[in-house]
């Protein structure tokens, strides 16, 4: 009995833990590479700039941080920034095209890629809510919010309906999301010269935001007699509670990730793209943010449309069309862009088994996923009709954040699982070096040199530490899971201690400060765990410099911010991933790919290479053809990269 129910154990996280297979060269695509750096980096601005500062300027200046939010922007952008570091090594080593479910599938095993999967699908269909209701703003804005009245006036308030509710339906929202659904559903066609036509486009409207806004700035508004409570009007929390929800306005740095097939060097121009776009917004949205709260007092800012209405209020109305009109070319770019990343990212999981087959099925004609951009894309249009902004922009913040600390925990794990030696005869099985013209035949050695010895002790304890025996009987890297589970673990406590007990801290109450005092020596000693084993040392074009401890702050910083988030906000999220999880344990478990040992591996993931629109975005999805090759069981680890025998990609999977 006893070891009928090991087996069984064993089977079952077996299946949590089960890794999906990447055979063949990774530079290999049918996809046509033709993105450089330059394209990349207008193509992340894009991505971020689309709604964010539209969408959140407003509601955190004047409800969550005052003209602190300047600072709330600044510390959401080094935030972003860590997690933009590990994504770009992720893309480094799988220039596939694809992002955290790929990266989480490929090295975490299943479950963990399901629950980023599900988070990017909350982060799409709310995203895609969230701009459509600022949209709505925006037009009610320019019409002297005639369409809120009279809304207001034939309808009726929804406040007494629930906290969570807007003030009144939205079916100016609703109806521009749903236009995009139709928009995407039709295969509308988009293109890296339009992309970039538009991103240049919304810069010149943010640079003419913050030049032109510093020439209208009063300092005063930064101070008590200028706006009656100063520049931390919400205290500190405030910022933190700020920072939490403008992460919302740094989403989209992970699509670079996600043009690896269709990138001339994506090893060097993925990480490049990511650093300069990340920087670019950031210094942007301080400016903004900057501009905005000196231009006028933070408790007359527009919730719905503050950017337009700070220049109305200087009686400037020529600026305020100008701003509103870029705004809303940002803001359809990026409402466009939500919708067609959710119903490709809910047709990878069910093309891989982990979400109903259903929704994997194709238009005959179109060649686009048309059940999962109906369903879900309806699901956002009425999220936008009903749902306030700040409450969108909060849950959409929470379940963001938990991704990139997975991927972060992630890329700790990975850089201290022992790397297998090459041998003469392998394969070559996860080639990740750059697509060169004139690239040469390059063989693996017959034997393995030091450094790659080395590379197969990691996640072993270093010699000095030796004496510690009771570590040194665990597989290699499984020591390094469980101290990165916990240091996330005895992080989230410790925060939430200080952050929500923080009174009875300053009172000098001895049980919450030893409280504190206890998860923060957890923390040492989970870190203290990671630090006493082996890493590994692959030669990728792009490591993250400083490992563990720059993906450690990550997590460490993304869960600040979370813990700063309302107790509705989690109350909602707690229920998503309940949904969630009785979705995976009631079907994905079962109808996995990776569960029917098939003799190929589809490779379909969100923006995959299977999906052919993914980032040259021609609307349509091409299924791959499968081919006769070796079944991989299981891989647990990604080897070091070779560079491939030849350098044109070629046409099939």
């Amino acid at each position: 009995m006893t070891s009928k129910v090991s087996r069984w154990l064993s089977e079952f996280c077996g299946k949590l833990t089960r890794k999906k297979v990447i055979s063949g060269d990774m530079m290999e695509t049918p996809l046509k590479r033709y993105f450089g750096t330059w394209d990349l980096t207008l193509f992340g601005i894009g991505q971020m700039i689309g709604g964010g500062i539209y969408v959140l300027s407003g509601t955190v200046g004047r409800e969550i941080a005052g003209p602190s939010i300047v600072l709330a922007m600044l510390m959401a952008g080094v935030v972003a920034m860590l997690s933009s570091l590990c994504y770009a090594e992720f893309a480094a080593r799988i220039p596939k095209t694809g992002s955290a479910y790929l990266f989480g599938y490929v090295t975490m095993g299943e479950l963990v890629a399901f629950v980023i999967a599900w988070q990017m699908v909350l982060e799409n269909m709310i995203g895609a809510a969230a701009v459509g209701r600022a949209w709505g703003g925006y037009i009610d804005s320019l019409t002297g919010n005639v369409i809120k009245n009279g809304t207001i006036a034939t309808i009726g308030s929804m406040r007494g309906a629930g906290e969570w509710l807007g003030e009144y339906p939205d079916f100016v929202a609703f109806g521009v999301v749903i236009l995009a659904c139709v928009a995407v559903a039709m295969g509308v066609k988009h293109s890296a010269w339009l992309n970039n036509l538009f991103t240049l486009v919304n810069l010149l409207v943010i640079l003419f935001v913050i030049i032109f806004g510093f020439t209208l700035a009063d300092s005063k508004n930064w101070t008590v007699e200028g706006n009656g409570k100063g520049f931390f009007p919400y205290g500190f929390n405030g910022v933190l509670r700020g920072a939490a929800v403008c992460f919302f306005a740094f989403i989209g740095f992970d699509m670079i990730a996600t043009a690896g097939e269709e990138t001339i060097n994506p090893q060097k121009s993925i990480p490049i793209a990511t650093m300069a776009s990340m920087s670019v917004v950031t210094i942007s949205y301080v400016g903004v943010a900057a501009a905005l709260t000196l231009m006028v007092p933070y408790t007359k800012i527009d919730v719905d449309a503050a950017l337009p209405d700070a220049f109305a209020q200087h009686n400037l109305n020529w600026a305020k069309y100008l701003v509103a009109i870029g705004a809303l070319t940002g803001m359809t770019t990026s409402l466009v862009g939500s919708v067609f990343a959710l119903s490709r990212c809910i047709y990878a999981m069910s093309i891989d088994g982990l979400f109903f087959e259903w929704f994997a099925r194709l238009h005959p004609k179109t060649q686009i996923p048309l059940n999962a951009t109906i369903v879900f894309g309806f699901l956002s249009a009425v999220f936008a009709l009903v749902m306030e902004l700040h409450i969108l922009v909060e849950f959409l913040s929470v379940g963001t954040l938990l991704a990139f600390t997975i991927v972060a925990a992630s890329l700790i794990v990975l850089h201290y699982q022992p790397l297998e030696a090459p041998s003469a005869d392998d394969k070559n099985y996860g080639s990740i070096t750059p697509l060169e013209e004139n690239a040469k035949s390059v063989s693996r050695p017959a034997s393995p040199t030091v450094q790659q010895q080395k590379d197969a002790l990691a996640g072993t304890l270093k010699p000095r530490f030796k004496f510690l025996k009771f570590l040194d009987g665990y597989k290699a890297g499984r020591v390094v899971v469980f101290a990165v589970v916990m240091l996330a673990v005895f992080t989230g406590c410790f925060c939430s201690t200080l952050i929500h007990g923080f009174e009875k801290v300053q009172q000098g109450q001895v049980w919450i400060i030893a409280l504190a005092a206890f998860f923060g020596l957890g923390i040492v000693l989970s870190f203290a765990l990671i630090l006493v084993h082996k890493k590994n040392h692959p030669q990728i074009s792009f490591k993250v410099p400083f490992i563990p401890f720059t993906p450690a702050l990550s997590i460490f910083c993304n869960v600040i911010l979370m813990t700063n988030l309302t107790t509705l906000t989690w109350i909602r999220f707690t229920i998503w991933c309940a949904v969630g999880f009785i979705i995976y344990f009631s079907y994905g478990i079962r109808y996995s790919k990776e569960n029917k040992h098939l003799d190929y591996n589809t490779m379909v993931v969100f923006g995959s290479d299977a999906d052919s629109d993914a980032l040259s975005l021609d609307g349509k999805i091409i299924r791959p053809q499968p081919e006769s090759v070796n079944t991989i069981s299981h891989i647990s680890t990604i080897s070091p990269p070779v560079t491939p025998a030849t350098s044109s990609p070629k046409s099939s999977h």
